[in-house]
């Protein structure tokens, strides 16, 4: 494991609208318990090129008595599925910074998304509209992340790589006012990050974290900012020789949490602050296809404790390419 190289992160920009959290449209552009395996942590390999695809599934639910802001709705009894497939590239440059190396990247979503509920269209001075039953469905490019930059250094002690990383979500999905399935947010986020993998050499035994801040930007088109939030990923496997490679079987939890919250004339319901919380298993393989190292990465992760969203459950799988 000492030599794999095959180490990649996600910023994958999902542009889902339906991972309800609190900030506007229901949610965020991260996707809590997304990161911290081994294979997000920094390649450590110059000059070296990684292609992945990641397809992720989500299904969740609100009650009827919790309302959520949803493209110029209020909307209760949401119910919503996502599925998602995002090619993800990460280049580590021959180049030197502080010590460190330097990597970039870029993930690009393709988004299937159905939301239905019971909405209430919001109107110009906070009045509502009458209830009434709607459906919306929408699939396409969802919002791009651009990885402007990501530091890591793979010698501080051994067996870990540490690096601090910037995650840039551009408004590129299709966002319709008055539509509950949104491809995009409309709005920028930034997300520094700092990600710490440790696995063992001689054991096999893995603890990698990652935590994030999101900064988001205004939605010129409902006057909205979401709020500020945090976010921590944690994963704990043990790794051991099978069929030729490495396979892998551990744990990963999350914990996400808006640490401020919404503003701007369209935040007419207070200030929304939203948490979740889960964890569940993760399988993993990697092995080689000639001289190209191949990663399979599987995990479901059940929200367990949630706050002001729905409450469901994610699943990935993951298969990249080294070079």
């Amino acid at each position: 494991m000492k030599r794999s190289h095959l180490a990649i992160f996600i910023f994958c920009a999902l542009g889902l609208a339906a991972t309800s959290r609190a900030e506007e449209t229901g949610s965020a552009h991260y996707l809590p318990g997304s990161m911290a395996s081994f294979i997000d942590a920094f390649p450590g390999k110059p000059g070296g090129l990684a292609i992945l695809n990641y397809f992720s599934y989500y299904d969740g639910s609100a009650p009827i008595g919790a309302r959520l802001p949803m493209g110029g709705f209020l909307s209760a009894d949401v119910n919503a599925t996502a599925y998602a497939d995002s090619i993800v590239a990460v280049y580590q440059t021959p180049w030197k910074l502080l010590g460190g190396g330097y990597a970039c990247g870029v993930s690009v979503p393709y988004v299937w998304l159905e939301v239905e509920g019971q909405a209430q269209h919001i109107g110009p001075h906070g009045t509502l509209g009458p209830v009434h039953s709607a459906r919306d469905t929408a699939s396409g490019i969802g919002d791009i992340t651009i990885i402007p930059f990501m530091l890591g250094w793979t010698d501080l002690a051994p067996d870990l790589k540490v690096d601090c990383r910037v995650g840039v979500y551009a408004p590129t999905g299709e966002y319709k006012l008055g539509q509950l399935a949104n491809l995009g947010k409309n709005y920028w986020t930034f997300e520094p990050g700092v990600m710490a993998s440790w696995i063992s050499s001689k054991i096999g035994t893995e603890v990698s974290l990652y935590s994030g801040v999101d900064f988001n930007t205004q939605n010129n088109d409902s006057d909205y900012t979401s709020g500020t939030s945090l976010h921590f990923d944690l994963t704990v496997a043990q790794h051991l020789p099978l069929f030729g490679g490495i396979f892998g079987l551990g744990a990963n939890a999350f914990y996400y949490q808006q640490i401020t919250g919404d503003s701007g004339s369209g935040a007419r319901f207070g200030d929304l602050e939203g948490m979740t919380a889960g964890v569940g298993p993760v399988l993993s393989y990697v092995g080689h296809i000639g001289d190209t190292k191949l990663l399979a990465e599987l995990k479901w992760l059940p929200e367990m404790d949630v706050e002001k969203r729905m409450k469901g459950d994610y699943v990935w799988f993951k298969l990249g390419f080294a070079f």
